[in-house]
């Protein structure tokens, strides 16, 4: 488990923390951070063995919860965030479900944003409901739902924002408050906005999660996630539930997403110049009938993007004229940017969310948050804003 002691690095901005902050190194003075591929540690004792499991002794045990590269990037988040501690996990979704469901028994009760990835919606919808976990949905952006939705067993709120795919921003100061007044806590998925343009924490939730395949890799290699909280969360709730059931990300990965961590700043703002230089195209033209970002005057949430975000966003969400069909011929003639369902990579990707993250909703449901069938979320890359641009143009004209 990762703590945050007296940082070294927190003095710094948060793009010197990307290259710095957390860094072990061994007898050897490497300048980049040392993989430890290992599943387990030797001790020079007896004694020195009971002592590390019995938690008097400082050290690793076993990979599956404790090892010096998965170490080094809890470190890393946790100065670049502003948490006490953080436990990371496989994979995104490895993180939100232990976020959620390790803190909780039959009988507490969930209130979660109704706009999620589809995913998360399992979890919310199926998968607590299974152990006796009572779940209610609600608009994210009405602060009145959530107030009503309190129960005396309340444990936990849960949201996104921005909300994938249609990139709604909730208030998270505001949805913190009624958490806490009931005695819940504060979930939040911060992956779109990413924590350069965002922090949760700071904002009064009491959890932040990353599917930090996206921005955080960036670059289409691995998979992995993390938790981040205070010491008390992590050490209560977190540490021993991942211990005993085994998430556990790849020190390999871990090590990838160090390296990843070092360029987010730079990809991160790139990508949401790009974004934003998009969205103003698509504004105006033609076969577009909605256009959703975050950074723009026109955003349904613009006055709360302001308040509680840094900057934009890498995505853009649209609406092509002609429902699936117009939707599927952009898709197919674009030439640079690839149909996938990821995100926050190093190339631009699309996707076609109605039949892909979200096609397990009812039209109906789909329809409710916005999904229509014409809609497409854009992941802008660290191409040149000028060819995106021309390619999307064009697909469009085609279509």
């Amino acid at each position: 488990m990762s703590k945050s002691p007296a940082s070294t690095t927190q003095q710094y901005r948060p793009e010197t923390r990307l290259v710095h902050s957390g860094t072990l190194r061994s007898q050897y003075g490497e300048t980049s951070e040392a993989l430890f591929l290992t599943q387990g540690y030797v001790y020079n004792s007896a004694e020195e063995c009971e002592a590390r499991f019995k938690g008097e002794d400082p050290g690793f045990i076993y990979s599956r919860y404790s090892n010096p590269t998965i170490s080094m990037f809890e470190r890393r988040m946790i100065e670049l965030e502003g948490a006490e501690a953080a436990r990371s996990a496989a994979t995104g979704m490895a993180a939100v479900t232990t976020a959620i469901l390790a803190p909780l028994k039959a009988g507490d009760h969930v209130v979660a944003s109704r706009a999620l990835f589809g995913s998360c919606l399992y979890v919310i919808q199926d998968l607590l409901p299974r152990y006796g976990i009572e779940t209610t949905l609600v608009d994210g952006a009405d602060l009145d739902q959530w107030q009503r939705a309190l129960k005396p067993n309340t444990k936990t709120f849960f949201l996104e924002s921005p909300t994938n795919p249609t990139l709604d921003v909730l208030d998270i100061p505001s949805i913190a408050e009624i958490a806490h007044g009931g005695g819940a806590r504060l979930v939040v998925d911060n992956v779109f906005a990413t924590p350069i343009w965002q922090s949760p924490l700071a904002l009064g939730a009491d959890v932040v999660v990353y599917s930090a395949t996206k921005h955080i890799d960036g670059q289409g290699r691995c998979l992995g996630g993390i938790i981040l909280s205070s010491e008390a969360f992590i050490a209560e709730h977190i540490h021993n539930f991942m211990r005993q059931t085994g998430p556990s990300i790849s020190p390999f990965n871990a090590w990838v997403l160090l390296k990843g961590l070092e360029t987010l700043g730079v990809r991160v703002r790139a990508q949401t110049e790009t974004a934003a230089r998009i969205a103003d195209v698509l504004a105006s033209h033609p076969k577009i009938s909605r256009l959703v970002y975050p950074g723009r005057a026109d955003h349904p949430q613009a006055a709360l993007v302001k308040k509680q975000m840094r900057g934009g966003s890498t995505l853009v969400g649209f609406e092509v004229k002609g429902g699936k069909q117009g939707a599927f011929r952009v898709l197919n003639e674009l030439k640079l940017a690839k149909i996938s369902n990821n995100l926050g990579d190093a190339k631009s990707l699309v996707t076609h969310p109605a039949t892909t993250t979200h096609q397990r909703l009812k039209p109906e449901d789909r329809a409710a948050l916005g999904i229509s069938e014409g809609f497409i979320r854009f992941s802008a890359g660290l191409e040149h804003a000028d060819d995106l641009i021309e390619d999307l143009t064009a697909a469009l004209e085609k279509a």
